[in-house]
């Protein structure tokens, strides 16, 4: 007997108009959250804090290749109540001054972050010899840019600034961040007391260790710490550990938004380039510097530092190329 193949009927295929509605709510939830990712970056760009920080002047030196950013912390106690600036050891200072200053510099030549002395002499336009810190008393932001310009032939490309109260809500955003202290450092004055060894600093400790100048060598050593901190900073900020984490990525862009000064002409985009730019400095892929030390000196404003004329010129120089920093430099 011959039996006939059996055969399985097909199911028959989905209505067409169930795939339709399918595709419609798929579009729909797309375009949704476009709009909140759209109306998200809007509302956190304009939290950023805009000033006229880079305007022209004549000989303003042209375009250099490569991205530079003028990197300033400032003493500023905006925002911070009575209790925080007890509990943090900021004293009662009215005002701002620059506590750091930083330059950043990124493109084919690679990311190099050069910590320039505050006490650091030079020209500061329409003033005369002055320490580079006092550019930023007499004439805020803009001089301060202008009289780095002038002392690096180096064109700044934007500015970002952020205050005592916001770095504190920064580094408490992510969760704190982790260093390694070589010696124990106690220091009343910047409310300081960490053991020696790895931890991981809250924004009050953090505050302190890149205040202090608890060193033999005072701030020549306090701006090494500054740029490793604030380098290990960027590096937890745009892990994924806190990018993927909403508890961690959400407030921390909301008090990143709302505590840094910036140009301008600078955007939210602006400032996530730059923070991803220095993502890989704590990896060793890049150089972090200070201007090359020269030696000490005095005069009517006090005590001073002077930049090595040979080094110094050869670190800028490679920066105003955008050819890699050589090494050697420190």
């Amino acid at each position: 007997m011959v039996y006939a193949p059996t055969t399985t009927a097909e199911e028959p295929p989905p209505p067409r108009r169930r795939r339709g509605r399918k595709r419609k709510i798929g579009v729909a939830v797309l375009v949704v959250l476009a709009v909140l990712l759209g109306v998200g970056y809007v509302s956190l760009d304009g939290r950023l804090q805009k000033e006229e920080a880079l305007p022209d002047y004549a000989g303003r030196i042209e375009d250099t290749p490569g991205t530079n950013w003028l990197i300033v912390g400032s003493d500023s106690r905006e925002g911070l109540t009575s209790d925080d600036r007890k509990k943090l050891k900021t004293g009662k200072a009215e005002g701002k001054r620059t506590d750091s200053i930083m330059l950043l510099h990124y493109g084919d030549g690679g990311t190099t972050l050069v910590s320039i002395p505050r006490d650091s002499y030079v020209d500061i336009p329409g003033k005369g010899k002055n320490k580079i810190n006092a550019a930023y008393a007499f004439g805020g932001p803009a001089l301060l840019a202008q009289t780095v310009e002038k002392s690096t032939g180096i064109r700044i490309d934007h500015f970002a600034e952020i205050g005592f109260g916001g770095f504190v809500g920064v580094v408490d955003a992510v969760g704190g961040v982790d260093i390694c202290v070589k010696k124990r450092l106690k220091d009343v004055k910047a409310g300081l007391n960490l053991k020696k060894g790895c931890q991981t600093l809250d924004g009050g400790q953090a505050l302190g260790y890149v205040r202090t100048r608890q060193y033999a060598n005072g701030d020549l050593e306090r701006i090494k710490n500054q740029r490793e901190f604030f380098s290990a900073l960027i590096d937890k900020a745009t892990s994924p550990g806190t990018l993927l984490n909403p508890f961690r990525s959400v407030p921390l862009a909301w008090n990143s938004t709302g505590n840094f000064t910036v140009d301008e002409d600078s955007s939210l985009l602006d400032l996530a380039r730059m923070m991803w730019a220095m993502r890989g400095l704590t990896g060793g892929d890049g150089k972090t510097l200070s201007v090359p030390f020269g030696g000490f000196g005095s005069s009517a404003v006090g005590s001073y530092v002077t930049w090595d004329a040979a080094k110094s010129e050869a670190l800028f120089e490679a920066l105003r190329k955008d050819s890699p920093v050589p090494d050697g430099l420190k």
